[in-house]
């Protein structure tokens, strides 16, 4: 069974950053992308930040690049989330998500993402 678990969520005034993480048990966390999905009241998830299993490949959405950068640490199952000049249309619930293995599947695509935390919400105050 594989659970993740979002920290690092609250409030924040636009231009501020937050940091977000995500711990995750299980031994095959190394060998999985793991990316950061959200949801704004009203709107479809989105996948805004992946990452590749040894990290050299990662995703941004057009609306996030220059401002996110995601990253992990394989040796705490931890990936993270690097949020800065953030914006009121940031505002949303973060989650983490476990998507392909190794170099498979679609990277940016947000079916690719099979196990989901319980999300965090971040929100961006103007």
């Amino acid at each position: 069974q594989v659970q993740l678990v979002e920290s690092g969520g609250g409030l924040v005034q636009a231009g501020g950053s937050l940091r977000l993480s995500c711990t995750a048990s299980g031994r095959t966390f190394t060998t999985y992308a793991m990316g950061w999905p959200r949801q704004a009241p009203g709107k479809e998830r989105e996948l805004v930040a992946a990452i590749r299993w040894k990290g050299g490949t990662t995703y941004y959405v057009d609306s996030v690049k220059g401002r996110f950068t995601i990253s992990r640490d394989n040796a705490k199952n931890t990936v993270f989330l690097q949020m800065n000049s953030l914006k009121a249309e940031d505002t949303a619930v973060y989650y983490c998500a476990r998507g392909p293995q190794f170099y498979s599947g679609d990277l940016q695509t947000i079916k690719s993402y099979d196990y989901w935390g319980q999300g965090t919400q971040v929100t961006v105050s103007s």
